[in-house]
């Protein structure tokens, strides 16, 4: 894989973030870099719950990977909240 489609693969993993943050509410828009690891990693869960369906672009599957960055950003408002709850006891 060289640079332009290393980057690319990235702008598409956080366009895929972008738009599960904006169906799952959850943690704010931390920019494009968390939202290409928000991406990336949801396109792995996506692709491990579902598999490899439909449309690919630059290597990502776009339908798993925005369920997956849905899954792992309603995770991550979960524990993030988890942590605020824990801090109002102490």
């Amino acid at each position: 894989m060289d640079i332009i489609h290393f980057f690319l693969f990235l702008l598409v993993s956080a366009v895929c973030a972008g738009i599960a943050s904006r169906v799952v509410p959850g943690i704010g828009r931390n920019g494009f870099l968390a939202g290409a690891l928000v991406g990336i990693v949801g396109a792995w869960i996506g692709e491990s719950v579902m598999g490899s369906v439909g449309p690919k672009v630059e290597g990502v599957p776009i339908l798993p990977a925005i369920v997956g960055s849905g899954i792992f950003i309603f995770g991550l408002s979960l524990i993030s909240r988890l942590f605020k709850i824990g801090q109002k006891k102490g």
